[in-house]
């Protein structure tokens, strides 16, 4: 085996697959070809360059000399992820359309959403605190999740266009930018300090804002991009090979 030439931590891919036959189409699945298939990966920890076979779904790959786990395999990495995208894309909406909290003192009530929230700021002055809770809160989730669900429904039926890989790293680009779960936090400080001064009544919004956080952890956590490149088109336009269809029992690489 050879070490490769960078430091540990490092998580490097390569796959390699059968050359197209007479006419543009793939040779018939051979064990050759099936060799071919494989996955070349550095260890994370050690850096031992490894040939990784097809896991089955749940499987997982360890590195042949510090045991550390290099490949896994989750169970349901397309549909899942997909029926908890909508589900997080109807709880988004309603999270955004309907009152977030409700305020009763000395008589008056008075309830917000997160974009009249942000709305609110705007008229009071405060124009870029406004901009930012409003892209991180608003814009960036959505198109989070706007991204995910064009690229889950377009893998569906593999070959996938190219546009689908643009598409995932667009949505890997605005998810650290997500941050429900801050202003949540945030919501919740102001609450504690208010609780004494008004009557706080918890809306819709403020539910429907706690499941989407949840859903997207969800969603997030089954999500594997990996099995999404391997049904996009190669960027030389070679058609992506096809998965073996065998069962690869659970095993560690050699």
């Amino acid at each position: 085996m050879m070490r490769m030439p960078f430091g540990a931590g490092d998580f490097r891919r390569r796959r390699n697959h059968a050359a197209p036959g007479a006419g543009g189409t793939t040779k018939p699945p051979s064990s050759a070809d099936a060799e071919l298939t494989l996955e070349t990966l550095a260890c994370p920890d050690c850096d031992l360059l490894q040939r990784i076979p097809p896991l089955p779904p749940g499987g997982q790959a360890r590195c042949a000399r510090c045991s550390e786990t290099i490949a896994v395999r989750r169970v349901d990495p397309l549909n899942r992820p997909l029926a908890l995208t909508l589900a997080a894309a109807i709880a988004f909406i309603i999270a955004n359309t309907s009152p977030l909290m409700g305020l009763s003192a000395v008589g008056r009530e008075a309830s917000t959403t997160i974009v009249g929230g942000a709305y609110e700021m705007w008229l009071q002055g405060s124009e870029i605190t406004a901009l930012v809770i409003a892209f991180c809160v608003v814009v960036a989730p959505a198109g989070h999740i706007a991204f995910l669900l064009v690229v889950l429904f377009a893998v569906r039926r593999p070959p996938a266009p190219r546009w689908v890989g643009e598409m995932l790293r667009s949505a890997h680009w605005m998810q650290p930018w997500s941050m429900t779960e801050v202003m949540m936090l945030g919501i919740l400080v102001a609450l504690v300090k208010i609780a004494e001064l008004a009557t706080v009544l918890p809306g819709i919004g403020m539910y429907a804002a706690g499941a989407f956080i949840a859903l997207l952890s969800a969603v997030i956590a089954t999500f594997d991009p990996r099995e999404v490149w391997k049904r996009i088109v190669w960027a030389d336009g070679t058609i992506p090979p096809s998965p073996p269809t065998r069962a690869i029992a659970r095993g560690h690489s050699a």
